[in-house]
């Protein structure tokens, strides 16, 4: 889901209170993130109970703009369910499951700062920030990402879409730096990972300089025949 659809949704829960509900999941002394909020929605009119994070402890009545939830596309599924119990039971595992997975990714982007920082020889910020100015190719699992701005270079954690009544999520490392980007398996070696994306990145810097000299010389040879001549001639 984008943004401007997820920002809709909310418009039209807060118009329509009595066909929507939430349940807000606090998780505390993370690495990086430090303290984050699972909001759980749930829209009768949609069938659906869609994931979103937010930065920081909220607690029961506390407003939430759209700008500062990050969507998340791992949706409870509690459809099996028999009765209210088992719902419950239902809703604690799948909760756990998530707990667990923003805990780990959080964990392993923090081990991922150190060998940033040496091999790209460069400063590396915490950026705790719903909204980047990347496009990824995966879905981002938590509003905290590793930035390196002299370099242009952003390693986020990402998962891929599926409910949570499958477990914990399939989860990555993402490096992105311009227009190259590359997902990593969670439990790789940074260094390897790192080393891999920044040959990756040279390599793909060249292709580009080959393609940008090459284009430049087409240029320059079709100044040098749009004279007269080639005017008369065409």
């Amino acid at each position: 889901m984008d943004d401007q659809q997820a920002d809709d949704l909310l418009r039209r829960a807060l118009i329509e209170p009595d066909a929507a509900a939430a349940v807000a999941l606090k998780i505390s002394g993370l690495p990086l993130s430090e303290a984050l909020t699972v909001v759980f929605h749930g829209r009768r009119d949609l069938s659906t109970i869609q994931t979103y994070l937010t930065l920081g402890q909220r607690g029961a009545g506390d407003a939430v703009r759209p700008s500062d939830l990050l969507r998340v596309p791992c949706d409870l599924d509690l459809g099996a369910a028999e009765d209210r119990e088992e719902a419950e039971q239902l809703y604690a595992e799948q909760a756990a499951a998530l707990r667990e997975a923003l805990e780990a990714a959080d964990t392993v982007l923090d081990m991922w700062r150190e060998p940033l920082s040496d091999l790209a020889h460069a400063r590396v910020e915490v950026e705790r920030r719903i909204g980047i100015d990347v496009d990824l190719p995966a879905h981002r699992l938590l509003p905290t990402s590793l930035v390196a701005p002299e370099k242009r270079m952003v390693v986020a954690a990402v998962c891929s879409a599926r409910p949570l009544s499958a477990g914990r999520p399939p989860m990555g490392i993402v490096c992105a730096q311009q227009d190259v980007a590359r997902v990593y398996p969670l439990p790789d070696d940074p260094e390897r990972c790192l080393e891999d994306f920044f040959a990756a990145a040279s390599e793909h810097a060249m292709e580009a300089a080959e393609r940008l000299t090459h284009a430049e010389a087409s240029v320059r040879r079709f100044l040098e025949i749009s004279g007269d001549e080639f005017s008369d001639t065409a």
